[in-house]
């Protein structure tokens, strides 16, 4: 385990941010989180860790801070349409700091597993070629930028669908449970999702941050595919709803979730395997289901 290290984390208040400040944290790194908000500044000390006021869409005013730090977790997004601009610019700012501090710093990316595309029976593995839909195709520029900068130990993870009991991709379902009396699925009950816990997904940051070297790309699916049918019957077993779900055209899902709700209906598979072997990553929430219940 490395000890006194510090990292910056970006969007460290959201799903997949708030994990990983608890697990580093946890592990003995200090820790920095981005604060857009004094509302997100005390979420992040209550955490923890150290605030950092500032926006991703603005970087220059708190990008000296990186030299600070032994490295940097991008996990932040605005889900808007500047989406991809604002990650870009982000990125490259991020790239053209670090690159000229010594000793290099860690910088992780993060991509996702959309960002494979379909695969249907194929399993995606770190070398599948990388085929998104409309909405997430700007990463592809931005995965080479991070995996062959110079100076920089820069790495990039893709998680499968982030789900907690509560939240994540199951939040929806929960709407739906509580606003319509029935669940909703996208495409077909037979679509399927590769999943991962956040705190599964934060164990594998911290290692990749202990242990990863530059150019290294690791998938994080605890679940490989799992048929999102049998997760909504099985929910609204829970919930007491009925059984069947009702299956939306991904027109009607892009007007009741909105435009990333494409996303939902890709079928596929993603392994994790290079990270169990190669970094030891040892997932503990394997079915979806008993976190459910």
């Amino acid at each position: 385990m490395i000890l006194s290290m510090k990292f910056l984390i970006l969007g460290g208040t959201g799903s997949i941010g708030s994990a990983i400040v608890a697990t580093l944290i946890q592990r003995g790194l200090e820790v920095l989180g981005l604060a857009r908000s004094r509302k997100s500044a005390d979420k992040l000390e209550l955490a923890g860790a150290t605030p950092i006021m500032g926006d991703i869409k603005d970087p220059g005013p708190w990008l000296d801070i990186i030299e600070s730090t032994d490295g940097v977790v991008q996990a932040a997004a605005t889900w808007g349409d500047d989406m991809h601009r604002v990650e870009k610019n982000l990125v490259e700012s991020l790239l053209s700091t670090m690159s000229r501090l010594l000793p290099p710093k860690a910088l992780i990316y993060t991509g996702g597993c959309w960002l494979y595309g379909n695969t249907g029976d194929r399993v995606a593995t770190e070398t599948s070629p990388l085929d998104p839909y409309e909405e997430f195709d700007g990463s592809i520029s931005i995965i080479p930028k991070v995996l062959s900068a110079s100076n920089i130990r820069g790495m990039v993870i893709h998680p499968a669908m982030v789900y907690e009991k509560n939240g994540g991709v199951f939040s929806h379902f929960y709407r739906d449970a509580e606003e319509l009396g029935y669940l909703r699925v996208i495409g077909s009950e037979q679509v399927r999702w590769p999943l991962v816990h956040p705190e599964d997904l934060a164990l594998l940051y911290a290692l990749m941050l202990e242990k990863g070297v530059h150019g290294d790309v690791y998938n994080a699916a605890a679940v490989e595919g799992y048929p999102v049918g049998k997760i909504s019957r099985a929910l609204a077993q829970i919930l007491g709803l009925p059984a069947e779900p009702r299956v939306l055209e991904i027109a009607e899902a892009i007007e009741a979730y909105g435009p990333f709700a494409e996303g939902y209906a890709i079928d596929q598979q993603m392994s994790a395997r290079r990270a169990i072997e190669q970094l030891n990553w040892q997932p503990r929430h394997l079915d979806p289901i008993a976190d459910l219940a």
